[in-house]
């Protein structure tokens, strides 16, 4: 009966002791920093891509803006946006030019499509990229898409 008393008595001092405790912390502290350091660095790709992705849209459609030729020429456009954003491989642009009156009336760019005003020119530059994450974490999604868009008025 001794012999159990002293074993029971054992068991307790060594529930109550704290040794391992410091390495039971350490562990969840570097779980919890380590989820923190790479949901930070998920972020920062998508942010990065997004950035990259506005800034094309705005350099296409600052190239087009430049004249009327180079706003009704769709091509170039969308290669100045692409060129723009080589970090970002899997980027689309699309480019649109496009009229008005100064009168706020439709137009379709044409000489006399606004007798008592004048003809307003546009370009606007729509640019899409898909992120992936690098990380796959249940409950989010895989791949991101960003997304971006740039108006301007061209020079007359």
């Amino acid at each position: 009966m001794k012999t159990a008393a002293l074993s029971i008595a054992k068991r307790l001092r060594f529930l109550r002791s704290e040794s391992g405790n410091a390495l039971f912390e350490l562990a969840l502290g570097i779980g919890v920093l380590a989820t923190v350091v790479i949901g930070s660095v998920e972020f920062g790709r998508i942010a990065y891509a997004s950035i990259e992705v506005n800034d094309a849209a705005r350099a296409g459609a600052s190239y087009g803006a430049e004249s009327r030729t180079y706003a009704a020429d769709n091509a170039n456009v969308t290669n100045a946006a692409k060129k723009d954003a080589p970090d970002v491989t899997n980027m689309t642009a699309t480019a649109t030019y496009w009229c008005k009156c100064a009168d706020g009336s439709a137009s379709t760019c044409g000489a006399t499509d606004c007798t008592s005003s004048r003809i307003l020119e546009y370009v606007t530059v729509n640019t899409t990229a898909g992120v992936k994450a690098l990380f796959y974490v249940p409950g989010l999604p895989r791949s991101y898409t960003v997304t971006g868009n740039a108006v301007m008025r061209v020079e007359q």
